[in-house]
């Protein structure tokens, strides 16, 4: 396994682990991270395997992405003039692999892609990103899962227009399940809930810990959730699937519901929040260097970050702050790949926006 040897001085200011607390501040939009010193970290409440092939191993989505970047979001039946076009590679969990990957840590992914142009697009850019892509499948005659992202200029924020193949989706038997259990970490993003159920169940089974990144609520969701370990949403999936506005709340009830040991949702320029054994971790968004150029991939980006920090070691609001990091760095350019860190530059971002002694 690789080593975080390039970050252990930012989280080990003094003998013994620190707890990385949030200073009470104002909230401007990506705020400079501060911290005040704490003895009491909080752990992740696992114990991870170490017989592993694999560090992470995602079972999931994969999609070619057009991205279309206007000077403003177009009104109703006008025209505009784009500004810049792109064709890049993403889709939620394979995206995550391919952060992990680049952060120096050994990743697998399963998943299908179409025979058409945009399959052998998606399948070779992973490939070329050093994932192991042995479980991955390209099905003959279907097309790739494809995505249309107008980007407004002013500020990077994105709207999806997408479709997906039926037959690029998963069946419970067509799991594949010899997978699931070769990472010490199974990522998820719950389509085909069937078939995700099926990879967990085969992941608990022999040590793995199950992670989901969930943005919807799909049929066969209610058996998924109790086979999770951190389920970390779209900041509005709690409310969806409670009916609870209120963030905190819904994520107490989330974990009253499913029982998950760690629940939390991504809140974009606010940050992220968890919740575990009854405590809340909070942590701010990072700024983005020299401005946000699109947040297409952002929560694929921070779930890479937040596995970083758990498989290398780390406290959660530790691992939250490398999730807001890895986040910001992969907003500096269009696409949810192209910008995500190596583990040098991570290291280098951390060290710009250092972490400060505070009383």
């Amino acid at each position: 396994m690789v080593g975080k040897a390039g970050l252990a001085p930012l989280f080990a200011l003094l003998p013994g682990r620190i707890r990385l607390n949030q200073v009470e501040r104002s909230k401007p939009a990506f705020p400079t991270m501060r911290f005040r010193l704490r003895w009491d970290s909080m752990r992740f409440p696992f114990i991870l395997a170490e017989d592993k092939q694999f560090d992470a191993v995602g079972f999931g989505l994969n999609a070619v992405d057009h991205l279309i970047v206007v000077p403003e979001y177009p009104a109703f039946d006008t025209k505009t003039r784009f500004l810049e076009h792109k064709q890049t590679a993403g889709g939620q969990t394979a995206s995550a692999m391919v952060a992990l990957q680049r952060l120096g840590l050994k990743t697998a992914y399963a998943g299908r892609f179409g025979s058409d142009a945009e399959g052998l697009f998606g399948f070779q850019a992973l490939q070329e990103e050093g994932v192991d892509i042995e479980f991955a499948e390209v099905i003959e005659g279907a097309r790739n899962q494809l995505a249309f992202i107008i980007v407004d200029a002013r500020n990077g924020e994105r709207t999806i227009i997408w479709d997906r193949d039926d037959r690029v989706s998963y069946s419970a038997d067509e799991a594949p399940v010899a997978l699931a259990a070769r990472g010490r970490v199974l990522h998820l993003d719950a389509h085909d809930p069937p078939a995700c159920v099926r990879m967990a169940q085969a992941a608990r089974a022999e040590g793995t810990i199950v992670s989901a990144d969930i943005d919807n609520i799909y049929d066969g969701l209610p058996e998924l959730l109790p086979l999770i370990d951190i389920l970390v949403t779209s900041a509005e999936f709690p409310h969806r699937l409670t009916g609870i506005a209120d963030e905190r709340a819904s994520l107490v009830e989330l974990k009253a519901r499913y029982g998950c040991p760690i629940v939390g949702l991504t809140k974009g320029a606010r940050g992220a929040v968890v919740l575990c054994d009854g405590q809340f971790f909070e942590s701010p968004a990072c700024a983005v260097p020299q401005g946000c150029r699109d947040t297409t991939g952002a929560g694929d980006a921070f779930h890479g970050g937040f596995l970083y920090g758990l498989l290398t070691g780390e406290d959660i609001e530790a691992s939250l702050q490398l999730g807001n990091a890895v986040a910001a760095l992969k907003c500096r350019d269009l696409g949810a790949r192209r910008a995500l860190p190596s583990e040098n530059e991570l290291t280098k971002f951390l060290e710009i926006n250092h972490v400060s002694k505070t009383e």
